[in-house]
């Protein structure tokens, strides 16, 4: 079980073939890598596999590879624009998946990455990319740029201020699957997962697309995409195809006239409280001694949502799909007169 999705195997994939599985999209949600918050979010679930499936196809339609098959309902494998209501179950095609060993040497957890050679293929790409067409308050660019980050190490040639928007999209990458996952430069990037200069070319060639069909779609809704993660698995024959889910409130971050319509909501809460203190402290404690289950050294557990916030967040989030997809699928009034 994921955090916030469960993953149903039908067939494993092998060295040659892709597997088959189902994406069971739950109303869970997770904030700081906590896993599972104390209460869910009503309809999230079918939001974010709607979201998902249509940006998908929408990829697809564009020639980008993606594991994406098709939403189940009623039994049957069915595109977006047959759904007679929402679901949240999503059929797609699996990969191998090869998490790095984990080593405690001098009290730091170090990861053999050697398993990912040239001669590789059928797995995911061990890494989290990050598309960033501005820098939202909130974003974790900030945090890093505090943390002693350059700003010419993201491409800028000046000090960001939260809010902007940028001239041309920055792409970061970060490790996807570590038990902290960590920013690391394009370079490292490409020595962890095994890339030739080709592929990391092929792997941000598709970046934009994905990118700028987001914002288009977006759009649509009158919202602006600001930041947006991917992932990428390897076919069976080494080609790159976009896997996971992408284009929805979760894996992005949009506003609505400056207001945050996204899993930042439920973020920006909890910064408000003693948890999130306690919580940066367990992860910074955890990393100084080399301990992987950083949870532990926590002194708090999070509280719940305001159960107003909860409704609210719940309401945005049905009608952010409603408006993007154009599907209307969701009973609930539109984005600008909840936000209003």
């Amino acid at each position: 079980m994921g955090s916030v999705k469960d993953l149903e195997v039908l067939r494993k994939p092998t060295k040659g073939e892709m597997g088959i599985g189902r994406f069971h999209f739950s109303d869970r949600y997770s904030v700081f890598d906590w896993g599972e918050m104390p209460d869910p979010i009503e309809n999230k679930g079918s939001v974010l596999c709607t979201m998902g499936a249509y940006c998908f196809e929408r990829l697809e339609e564009k020639g980008i590879k993606t594991h994406y098959r098709g939403l189940i309902q009623d039994g049957k494998l069915v595109k977006t624009s047959e759904l007679k209501a929402p679901t949240s179950t999503m059929e797609i095609s699996l990969v191998r998946v090869f998490p790095p060993k984990a080593h405690n040497v001098a009290g730091k957890l170090k990861y053999d990455y050697s398993i990912f050679e040239q001669n590789l293929a059928n797995f995911l790409i061990p890494l989290e990319i990050i598309y960033r067409n501005g820098l939202p308050e909130g974003s974790s660019v900030f945090d890093r740029l505090k943390a002693g980050l350059k700003p010419e190490d993201l491409g800028l040639n000046h000090f960001p201020r939260p809010g902007e928007r940028l001239e041309n999209p920055i792409f970061d990458v970060s490790t996807k699957l570590e038990v902290r996952d960590r920013y690391v430069t394009w370079a490292d990037a490409q020595g962890l997962a095994g890339l030739s200069n080709n592929e990391i070319g092929e792997i941000k060639d598709i970046l934009v697309h994905i990118d700028d069909l987001i914002t288009e779609t977006a759009s649509k809704a009158g919202l602006e995409n600001e930041d947006g993660k991917v992932e990428f698995g390897f076919d069976p024959n080494r080609k790159p195809m976009v896997v996971d889910v992408v284009g929805t409130l979760d894996e992005c971050r949009f506003t609505y006239k400056g207001v945050h319509v996204s899993k930042e909501i439920s973020r920006q809460y909890y910064k408000g409280t003693n948890w999130y203190k306690d919580m940066v402290e367990a992860k910074k404690e955890a990393s100084s001694k080399g301990v992987k289950d950083w949870k532990s050294l926590c002194q708090s557990t999070p509280p719940k949502l305001d159960r107003h916030l909860k409704k609210k967040i719940s309401e945005v989030y049905m009608a952010a799909a409603n408006e993007l997809t154009e599907l209307y699928l969701f009973d609930v009034t539109s984005l600008d007169d909840i936000l209003a």
